[in-house]
C-alpha cells in the first residue's frame, strides 16, 4: 500500500505538469501510466515529430518535451538526474479500479493491474485520449504466450541474443527495433532477424529506409511479405506464425521470439468502470477547478471536457494549473492560499532545490 496525498493516472505531458504545480504548493503525488516509459501521446504517437506550439520553446519533438516536462517534475518525482527509475513514477500499471474509501478521512484507494494499490486523499485523472496500448494482431488465443511482446526494453534485448526474432510492423516502431537489434554488436545479436509486413513498403522516412535497405543488403535484416492468419503454440511459446502471401499460397514462419510494432491505440479501458459521469467518452469538469461530479476527482487535458474546451496541449497544462490549486485548497483546508512565484518565493524555491546566490 503506497500512501500519497495525490494519485495522478497519465503520465504525459498534462500529467507530468501535474506533478510540477502539485509539487510547488507541497502536495506529494504519484505517477501511475500502463505505457513503459513517460510521456503519454508525445512517445506513443509522434517522439520524432516537431511540436510548435509550446510557450517559449519555437519548435521541439515528442520526445525532447518529454524530457523536458520530466526534467522540470524531478523534484518532486525523487529523481536528481534525467531518468525514469524513480519510486513515484510507475510505469507499466494499469489503474483497474478506483473505490471511495471507507471511514471519516475520505479519500480514495486505487488499484492497477499489477496489484500495486495506493491509497490517497485525491485523484487526478489525465489520461488523454485513453491508455495507450499497442495494436495487436487479433490472433485467438496468442495473448499470453511468453516469447509474445510489445516493447523492446533493456530487459528483452537481453533475451533476444542468438534467437530468431520477428517483428511484426511496417512504420517507424517496427522497423526502428529491426535496425536497433541489427544494430548490436555480435555478443548481443539475435541470430535471425526477420521484418514482417503485409507488403514490402514501410512508412518511414527516407533516412530510416535507407539504414533498413542497407542492412537487409547486408544480410542483418530480411523481409517477409504476407498477413498472418494462426499460430503454433505448444507449452505457452509461440513457436511459428501461418502467414498469407500475396500469391494466397500459406507459408509457415519459425521464430524464437514475436515482437509485434504496429503501433499504438487510445481504449478508454477500465476508466469506464470508475463511476465517473461521462459525455463521449470524457469527464465533465467545472472550467474553474477542473473537478469532476465526483468530489476530490479532477480530470485535465485531452480526457475532459467543459464548456468552450479546446483539445490543444497549451490548454491542458492550464488546466493542470487549476486543479493543482484547487486541490490544495481541499488537501489544506487551513492553510492560506496565498500565490507564490517561482521567481521570488524561498519556499517554492526550496521546494524545487533551489540554491540561493548569498
Amino acid at each position: 500500500m503506497i500512501h500519497t496525498d495525490v494519485v495522478v493516472i497519465g503520465a504525459g505531458p498534462v500529467g507530468l505538469f501535474q506533478v510540477f504545480q502539485l509539487g510547488l504548493l507541497g502536495i506529494d503525488a504519484h505517477v501511475v501510466d500502463v505505457l513503459p516509459e513517460a510521456g503519454g501521446q508525445c512517445i506513443a504517437l509522434y517522439p520524432d515529430k516537431p511540436i510548435y506550439d509550446v510557450p517559449g520553446i519555437p519548435h521541439c519533438t515528442g520526445r525532447e518535451l518529454a524530457s523536458l516536462l520530466l526534467k522540470q517534475a524531478s523534484p518532486f518525482l525523487g529523481i536528481d538526474t534525467l531518468n525514469q527509475d524513480s519510486p513515484r513514477l510507475h510505469l507499466g500499471h494499469q489503474v483497474e479500479s478506483v473505490t471511495p474509501r471507507a471511514g471519516t478521512e475520505p479519500g480514495f484507494t486505487l488499484t492497477t493491474h499489477r496489484q500495486l494499490t495506493f491509497n490517497c486523499k485525491a485523484v487526478v485523472v489525465a489520461a488523454g485520449a485513453g491508455a495507450f496500448v499497442p495494436r495487436t494482431l487479433n490472433l485467438p488465443g496468442l495473448e499470453g504466450a511468453s516469447n509474445l511482446h510489445y516493447h523492446l526494453d533493456d530487459d528483452l534485448l537481453a533475451r533476444l541474443a542468438g534467437q530468431h526474432v520477428v517483428i511484426s510492423g511496417g512504420g517507424e516502431e517496427a522497423v526502428g527495433a529491426a535496425i536497433e537489434l541489427a544494430s548490436l554488436d555480435a555478443a548481443h545479436k539475435a541470430a535471425r532477424i526477420t521484418l514482417l509486413h503485409r507488403r514490402d513498403q514501410f512508412q518511414v522516412d527516407a533516412d530510416l529506409a535507407e539504414r533498413l535497405n542497407a542492412l537487409i543488403q547486408a544480410g542483418d535484416i530480411e523481409v517477409t511479405v504476407g498477413m498472418p492468419t494462426d499460430w503454433h503454440r505448444a507449452d505457452g511459446v509461440i513457436h511459428s506464425l501461418a502467414l498469407l502471401t500475396p500469391d494466397s499460397t500459406t507459408v509457415d514462419l519459425p521464430l524464437d521470439h514475436l515482437l509485434v510494432r504496429q503501433g499504438m491505440s487510445p481504449k478508454l479501458g477500465p476508466l469506464a468502470n470508475w463511476g465517473l459521469p461521462l459525455e463521449r467518452k470524457q469527464v465533465p469538469v467545472s472550467s474553474a477547478t477542473f473537478e469532476s461530479d465526483v468530489p476530490r476527482i479532477f480530470a485535465v487535458g485531452d480526457i475532459n471536457t467543459y464548456p468552450g474546451k479546446k483539445r490543444l496541449l497549451l490548454c491542458g497544462f492550464h488546466e493542470a494549473t487549476l486543479a493543482a490549486h484547487a486541490a490544495s485548497t481541499i488537501l489544506r483546508p487551513d492553510t492560506p492560499q496565498h500565490l507564490l512565484y517561482t521567481t521570488t518565493s524561498p519556499l517554492l524555491h526550496e521546494r524545487l532545490g533551489v540554491k540561493r546566490s548569498a
